[in-house]
């Protein structure tokens, strides 16, 4: 009975030893954490971001090879799908075709120019001989003038040199107004050579344009990464502007932390943070916020809460917070969209 009663005793002050110890291991933690959260804060609501961007078709056509699988890494510049180009090479060699045609016209209308040039200089040349011609055929009449007056010629005589005077003035005329037209025909035929050489411009920027729709046809990643899904196949017609595949962009990363209003007090741009990833258990990484947003999420949404209807109830609010990696290795083990806990250090 004594031992049974005995027994008993110490079994009771071992369960009331391990009560205390449990209690007081309970207000040990409880301090702890009370004094590290007044040190930090902390949230769950934060998860891993990237940029994930969709590589669109730039031009219409249908698909001859697709080059990628999914969830493949891929580096800039790799070519990720190849349409047929049939059309879009003829268009450039159509472009081509009225381009040297408009070259041609050109050629031609250099060729006119230096045939009027040629013909100022003919008539410059014919002036000066009419020019030389009407002087003596002038003199000559003035002098045939006077022995008419002398009675010293007959007026049959007088009248054929009249005549020949006559002629020769008509023909410097003719070569005065022969330069002029020859000097018309030129700046008519620069006109319309300005004006083809404008034209020229034109159809080479619709041959450029053909050539860089041309090139739309092979369709290359923009950055390093990863596809998403592969949702396209060959032989499928596919539009300008449609999305082909999204890449996932491997070498940035970074964490969008959603914090309480009432956590941002202590916090700003630089303080350091441990964080959390829950797919990785046990395993802290080092960050630092690089940018606080400047104004609550709820703010950035399609329809923002609006107080003033009257039917108000005080929710509290989360600010976005933008953490970055300290080191990059840390980005290569960790996924867009990952849920994390992140812990900034208040200073």
């Amino acid at each position: 009975m004594k031992n049974s009663t005995h027994k008993n005793s110490f079994i009771n002050r071992l369960l009331s030893v391990i009560a205390i110890i449990i209690i007081l291991s309970g207000i040990i933690y409880f301090g702890v954490y009370l004094v590290s959260s007044s040190n930090s804060e902390e949230t769950n609501d934060a998860q891993v971001e990237s940029y994930i961007n969709p590589v669109s078709a730039r031009a219409s056509g249908y698909i001859t090879k697709v080059l990628f699988e999914e969830h493949q890494e891929v580096k800039k510049g790799d070519t990720l799908v190849i349409l047929d180009n049939r059309e879009y090479t003829f268009k450039v060699q159509e472009a081509e075709a009225i381009l040297e045609d408009a070259y041609a016209q050109i050629q031609v209308l250099d060729a006119s120019i230096n045939v009027a040039q040629t013909g100022v200089l003919v008539s410059k040349n014919q002036i000066a001989s009419a020019k030389a011609r009407l002087w003596q055929q002038k003199q000559d009449n003035a002098r045939f003038q006077k022995l008419l007056k002398d009675e010293a010629v007959t007026g049959q005589e007088y009248e054929q040199v009249k005549t020949r005077y006559d002629v020769a003035e008509s023909d410097f005329n003719a070569t005065e107004n022969a330069l002029l037209g020859n000097i018309s025909k030129i700046k008519e035929l620069q006109t319309r050579k300005a004006l083809l050489n404008a034209d020229i411009k034109r159809k080479q920027a619709v041959l450029d344009l053909a050539k860089v729709n041309l090139g739309y046809t092979i369709i290359t990643s923009p950055y390093s990464g990863k596809t998403g899904r592969k949702n396209i196949l060959e032989g499928q017609q596919v539009q300008l502007g449609q999305p082909l595949v999204s890449i996932v962009n491997e070498n940035q990363k970074w964490i969008t932390a959603n914090f309480k209003e009432t956590q941002m007090s202590q916090m700003h741009v630089g303080s350091a943070v441990k964080i959390s990833v829950d797919a990785f258990s046990g395993k802290t990484y080092d960050g630092k916020i690089e940018a606080i947003a400047a104004s609550t999420g709820s703010r950035f949404s399609l329809l923002p809460a609006d107080n003033s209807t009257g039917n108000f109830v005080k929710i509290i609010q989360r600010i976005p917070v933008k953490i970055a990696f300290v080191n990059e290795k840390d980005i290569e083990e960790v996924k867009s969209g990952m849920n994390v806990t992140v812990t900034v250090q208040n200073k």
